[in-house]
C-alpha cells in the first residue's frame, strides 16, 4: 500500500510510524499484521472523514481480490487493540464504510529527535535517544524477534517438523490416545460419529466396531487394552433405556483385544480418566468430580466446579487432576485443577493476559509440561504450561488450527488434529441420486428462503456471519460481523426482518431481530439464559423458541416451548411442553413439531386440539424442517445409518428421501443442519475442508 513515509501520526497515547510499519503505545510496540496495519494507516490518514469500502479495497488489497469479510475482520481486530468503548475510536457508517474519530497530529519525520520512535522493552527504562535512520530499524527487528521467541515456544521445549499421519478425509475429534503402536480418536460428524484407529506413523485409518450409536473416547487404561467410552446417543440393546440429551451420558469400558463392551459400575459420566498405574478412576458427573476404583465403583466426591466438566486427566505423579469446564453463561471453557490432597478446585491461567477459550489438556509423560489448546479470535493453537510457571507459551503457529494435543509415551512426539474448515452447500438431486452444489457451492449453512422465494438468508462457515441476497446471488448484504456468531436465521413472513440467535463467546446464546436491509440487531428478550431456535408464526405476530438443555442440564420442567408476542414481548409457555425444545411451526400454523430431550422420535402439537402426540418413534432424530406445503416434516436420522427422512402430517407415514452414508457433513458444532431448497429437495453442508492428525517432533533443549 502506497503511503507517505515522511510523516508520523499521533493520537492520544498512540503513535503510528509508516516508515517503520510500527504502532507504539506509550512507547511500547504493539504488533499488527501487515494488512491490519495498512487498514489503520488509511483510517488515520483520513481521520474525521468517511473511508468507503471501495477505498479500503483499492488501497489495502490493491494486489488481490477479497470479500468484505476481510475488512470487517481487520476493523474488529483494530477495535480490540485500540479500544472502542464509551468513546468510539472507529465509527461504522452502515453500508458505507468507517470513520476514524480521534483527532490526529501529523508530524514531519525531520522534526527534533524527541519525536523519533523510542521503543521500550517491557520492564526496562528506555534511556536511549536513538537516531531514527540507523537504530530504529534495528530495534524494531530485535523487538519482533524477541516477541516471536517469547510467545511461540516454552524455554527448553521445541515442537517442529509437522508430518501428516492420516489422510482419509474424515472429520476428526479428540481426545487422541495411544497404546504406543496405534492412535485412537473420534471421526465423523454430528449425524454419525465413531471411534477410529491408525498407526502412530503414516497408515490406514480403520473403524473400531463398537455396538453404540455415538461412542466418544474418554481415556485409555495404562498397561492394559481398555478404552473408557461415553455415548452421546441411545444404546442399541433393547434392555437399555433411551438416553437423554439433558442427562449425563452412559459410561462404558471397551476391550481393545477382544471387542467386549460392558457398562462401568459407575453408570454415567461426562469425562473419565484412569490413574497413572491404572488402579483408580476419576470421573465427572456434571459439575462434580469423583474418585473411584478402576471400574467406577466405590466413588467418593473430590470437588465441585462451576460448569459441566470434560476432558479429565490425571497427572503423571498422581497428585492432581485437570479438566476442562464449560461456562454456560459465557459459552467459553477454561481449565481447572483438583488437588488430591483435598484442597478443592482452582482455575488455572486466571490472570493470563492472552486467555481465550482453553480446553483439552494433556501432560507430557514426565509431568514437566501441560499442553492444551486455546482459541482466540477464531484461531486455535497449542500452548504449553511448564510446571511451577504462571504463564504458558505458544507451541504451534501454523496456517491451520491445531487441536487435541497428545504426547507419546517417550515424550518425543506431539500429536494434534490439524484443521482447515470449509464446506460446500449441496442439494440432493433425486434424478441422479446424489448431492450436487447449490448456490454455487458456497461455504454456508442455515439457509432460509423468504416466503415469496425471491430472497435467501444464510450463515457463512466457519466465521458464522449472517448474509442475505437475492436467490440468484445479487444484492448480497452482510448483516452481522465479528464478534457476533449467527445461527439459524429465519425470515419474517413479510420479508422485512430476520430472526436469529447469536452464540458469540463470552455470553449466553441470545435471539435477535434484524432488518433485512441491515442495521443494528435488536434483542428479542432481556434475559441471561441460552435462548435458541427462533421460529416465526405464519402471521408474523409471534416467535417460538426454546432453551438449550445440553450445557445447562436444565430440569424438564424448566424447559419447554415458549411463544413471544413480537410487539408486547410477553411470553407464554405452550401447555404440556415440559422437557421439549427446538420448535418448528407448520406453514399454516396448525401444528408445531419439537424434539424431546429423549432423542428417539419427535413430538407434534395440534393447536386445534391442544394435544401432543409422538411421531417418527424409535428413530434417533437430529435436525428437522417443515416442507413448504406443510404436509411433511423432514428430519435427519442420526447414528449408524444416517439419512434424511420425512413423515407425513397428519398420518405419520415415514419414507427415506436421501441416505447420508458416505456424505461428510460439516458446519457449526460439527455439522447437524439440514435444510430444504424451494422445491423441497434436501440441503446439507458437505465437508470439503481438512481435518487430519499430524505429528510434531518434541525436543527438550
Amino acid at each position: 500500500m502506497a503511503a507517505s513515509v515522511d510523516k508520523v501520526y499521533e493520537f492520544g497515547e498512540w503513535r503510528l510510524d509508516p516508515a517503520e510499519h510500527l504502532l507504539l503505545r506509550n512507547g511500547f510496540a504493539v504488533p499488527l499484521g501487515p494488512k491490519v496495519f495498512d487498514t489503520l494507516l488509511l483510517l488515520v490518514e483520513s481521520a474525521g472523514r468517511l473511508v468507503t469500502k471501495d477505498e479500503f479495497m483499492n488501497r489495502v488489497w490493491a494486489d488481490s481480490f477479497v470479500e468484505d469479510l476481510a475488512l470487517t475482520q481487520n476493523i474488529s481486530q483494530l477495535r480490540k487493540v485500540l479500544g472502542n468503548g464509551d468513546a468510539p475510536v472507529i465509527e461504522t457508517v452502515p453500508k458505507r464504510g468507517y470513520r476514524f474519530v480521534p483527532s490526529v497530529a501529523v508530524r514531519e519525520r525531520a522534526q527534533s529527535p524527541e519525536l523519533a520512535p523510542q521503543v521500550k522493552l517491557p520492564g526496562k527504562r528506555n534511556q536511549l535517544h536513538l537516531n531514527r535512520t540507523v537504530y530504529a530499524p534495528v530495534i524494531a527487528v530485535i523487538l519482533v524477534a524477541v516477541l516471536i521467541l517469547a510467545n511461540r515456544r516454552p524455554q527448553g521445549l521445541d515442537a517442529s517438523n509437522f508430518a501428516q499421519i492420516t489422510n482419509d478425509g474424515q472429520a476428526k475429534q479428540g481426545p487422541i490416545v495411544s497404546d504406543g503402536l496405534r492412535l485412537y480418536f473420534g471421526e465423523g460428524g454430528m449425524s454419525h460419529h465413531f471411534i477410529a484407529q491408525s498407526s502412530v506413523a503414516v497408515g490406514e485409518v480403520t473403524t473400531l466396531r463398537i455396538p453404540l450409536q455415538a461412542p466418544d473416547i474418554l481415556d485409555l487404561a495404562p498397561k492394559r487394552g481398555e478404552l473408557v467410552v461415553g455415548s452421546s446417543g441411545p444404546e442399541r440393546a433393547a434392555s437399555e433405556k433411551s438416553g437423554d440429551v439433558a442427562s449425563t451420558p452412559p459410561l462404558w469400558i471397551f476391550s481393545l483385544p477382544g471387542g467386549a463392551l460392558r457398562r462401568a459400575d459407575q453408570g454415567a459420566a461426562d469425562a473419565a480418566t484412569w490413574s497413572p498405574d491404572g488402579s483408580e478412576m476419576a470421573f465427572v458427573q456434571g459439575t462434580v468430580v469423583y474418585r473411584s476404583q478402576s471400574d467406577g465403583s466405590s466413588a467418593q466426591e473430590l470437588a465441585r466446579v462451576p460448569g459441566v466438566g470434560s476432558w479429565l486427566r490425571w497427572s503423571p505423579d498422581g497428585s492432581r487432576l485437570r479438566l476442562t469446564v464449560f461456562d454456560k453463561a459465557t459459552g467459553q471453557s477454561s481449565i481447572w485443577e483438583v488437588l488430591l490432597s483435598g484442597k478443592g478446585a482452582r482455575r488455572l491461567l486466571a490472570d493470563w493476559s492472552q486467555r481465550g477459550s482453553e480446553c483439552c489438556g494433556n501432560w507430557t509423560p514426565d509431568g514437566k509440561y501441560f499442553l492444551f489448546q486455546s482459541t482466540r479470535e477464531g484461531r486455535t493453537e497449542i500452548w504449553a504450561l511448564a510446571a511451577g510457571k504462571q504463564n504458558p507459551v505458544q507451541l504451534t503457529n501454523g496456517q491451520m488450527n491445531s487441536l487435541a494435543p497428545f504426547v507419546s509415551a517417550n515424550g518425543q512426539k506431539l500429536y494434534v488434529i490439524g484443521e482447515q474448515l470449509r464446506g460446500e452447500l449441496s442439494r440432493y438431486d433425486s434424478k441422479v441420486g446424489q448431492f450436487v452444489p447449490f448456490l454455487s457451492g458456497i461455504s454456508a449453512e442455515f439457509v432460509d428462503f423468504s416466503r415469496d422465494r425471491q430472497w435467501v438468508t444464510y450463515v457463512t462457515f466457519p466465521d458464522q456471519i449472517l448474509w442475505r441476497s437475492k436467490i440468484d446471488g445479487s444484492e448480497r448484504l452482510q448483516l452481522t460481523s465479528n464478534p457476533s456468531r449467527a445461527v439459524f436465521p429465519r425470515w419474517s413472513p413479510d420479508g422485512k426482518r430476520i430472526a436469529f440467535f447469536d452464540v458469540a463467546p463470552g455470553k449466553p446464546g441470545k435471539i435477535f431481530l434484524i432488518s433485512s436491509d441491515g442495521g443494528t440487531p435488536e434483542p428479542l428478550l432481556n434475559e441471561s439464559r441460552n435462548e435458541i431456535d427462533p421460529n416465526w408464526s405464519p402471521d408474523g405476530t409471534s416467535i417460538s423458541f426454546s432453551y438449550f438443555p445440553v450445557f445447562d442440564r436444565t430440569p424438564p420442567k424448566e424447559l419447554g416451548i415458549f411463544i413471544v408476542n413480537v410487539n408486547s414481548r410477553s411470553v407464554q409457555k405452550v401447555p404440556g411442553s415440559d422437557g421439549l425444545w427446538v420448535p418448528r411451526w407448520s406453514p399454516d400454523g396448525r401444528y408445531m413439531a419439537a424434539r424431546s430431550t429423549d432423542p428417539l422420535g419427535l413430538v407434534l402439537y395440534d393447536f386445534k386440539s391442544q394435544k401432543w402426540s409422538r411421531i417418527a418413534e424409535k428413530t434417533y432424530v437430529g435436525a428437522m424442517i417443515w416442507s413448504s406445503d406443510g404436509h411433511y416434516v423432514y428430519y435427519l436420522r442420526r447414528g449408524n445409518d444416517p439419512a434424511i427422512l420425512r413423515v407425513s402430517i397428519p398420518g405419520g407415514a415415514t419414507e427415506q428421501i436421501a441416505s447420508l452414508k458416505g456424505v461428510r457433513q460439516t458446519g457449526y458444532r460439527g455439522g447437524f443442519w439440514i435444510g430444504l431448497a424451494p422445491d423441497d429437495s434436501p440441503l446439507v453442508l458437505r465437508d470439503i475442508g481438512t481435518e487430519e492428525i499430524y505429528s510434531l517432533d518434541l525436543t527438550v533443549k
